[in-house]
């Protein structure tokens, strides 16, 4: 699985930075691993997420969970899930207002095509976003995350 990639997809949107990839298991497999915050260091395509900090076990809408950051500086930050539907759909934002969002589709029993995405788009510090590289930067992070989602899912674990 050494030479597994996920799809970078072109959304014309500067500011909306997705990937895709096909991965082998249940929608309802990935969206636990997705909706349990321990495990997104794990899956961190961007190596910043380093531990939860504090949270539910398992998201759901509404949610709030701190994760211990280092991204250059080591910090931590508050999400709040804004978005969510059982399986399909799951997004979380913080001070910053942007959106780590992750879509699931499920094609068959056992197969999933997942997308996830940067939306910067509601972020009012547009000027830090693009002064600190994040949009290419996020896009091949996102990339990352889905290749390590797959190999996490279908591990078996």
């Amino acid at each position: 699985m050494s030479d597994v990639r996920s799809e970078i997809l072109n959304t014309g949107i500067t500011e909306l930075k997705s990937a895709q990839i096909l991965i082998d298991a249940p929608a309802a497999k990935i969206f636990e691993i997705i909706a349990s915050p321990a495990l997104h260091p794990a899956i961190d395509g961007s190596n910043s997420v380093k531990s939860v900090n504090w949270g539910p076990e398992r998201l759901s809408l509404g949610a709030k969970f701190g994760m211990r950051m280092k991204l250059g500086i080591k910090y931590k930050i508050t999400n709040t899930v804004v978005e969510f539907k059982e399986n399909e759909l799951i997004g979380w934002r913080h001070l910053g207002r942007w959106i780590w969002r992750y879509e699931l589709k499920a094609l068959s029993p056992n197969q999933t095509l997942v997308t996830e995405s940067f939306d910067g788009r509601p972020s009012p510090i547009q000027w830090w976003l693009k002064a600190r590289n994040a949009y290419p930067f996020t896009e091949r992070a996102v990339a990352k995350t889905l290749v390590r989602l797959k190999r996490y899912a279908e591990s078996g674990v």
